[in-house]
């Protein structure tokens, strides 16, 4: 069994008033750029605890948590009564996904870069949406490593979104579009996260 890298931190999650700017400004973006309504059903790679979920849960009509963290999804299931649509949550790593279901779009926030093939990724993303189904991904811009101070399951110090876009398009994805999602400021540096936008096609 892969060890939860989040263990320690589950509980103080939600508590760093930066992640819930954060993940709000990704949510506010996301809602800028990708029409939902509330038929959709949204899975949200790497959920965490919830909280880019939260801030868009008023706006569709259920959204499945998905992480491989056993103890994140504990938080998110203690708080998914506030949450104005319905949930559900699956613990499991992305790749190993198995699932009939098909999603209307799919939407992560600061997950990507625990995830080493990004290719493997996107594909497994397209198979997951149904047609003219969305991603909406944010990530940090191509840094020098010092974002995290403990550098455990990070496979990129950020991304080239130049070359982000190209993979993405290469694996089925059209409208492709990166906007400036919010910026991290840490004591020694600040760091841009950018929301990539695709549909399938």
């Amino acid at each position: 069994m892969k060890k939860d890298l989040f263990a320690h931190k589950s509980k103080s999650w939600d508590m760093k008033s930066l992640r819930v700017q954060n993940a709000k400004a990704i949510a506010e973006k996301i809602v800028e750029n990708i029409p939902l309504t509330h038929e959709m059903h949204l899975l949200d790679l790497g959920a965490g605890t919830g909280l880019l979920s939260f801030f868009l849960a008023q706006k569709v009509g259920k959204i499945t948590a998905l992480d491989n963290s056993p103890s994140m999804l504990e938080v998110f299931k203690e708080k998914q009564d506030d949450f104005a649509c319905e949930t559900q949550s699956i613990q499991s790593d992305i790749m190993e996904l198995k699932t009939t279901k098909k999603f209307d779009a799919i939407i992560s926030s600061m997950t990507i870069h625990h995830i080493e093939n990004i290719p493997a990724l996107m594909k497994k993303l397209h198979t997951l949406l149904k047609p003219n189904g969305f991603i909406a991904l944010a990530d940090l811009e191509k840094e020098d490593g010092t974002f995290h101070s403990d550098n455990t399951g990070v496979y990129h110090h950020g991304f080239d979104t130049n070359t982000l876009k190209q993979i993405t398009h290469d694996n089925g994805f059209t409208n492709i579009k990166i906007h400036h999602a919010s910026t991290i400021e840490k004591p020694h540096k600040e760091f841009k996260i950018f929301l990539l936008t695709g549909e399938k096609r």
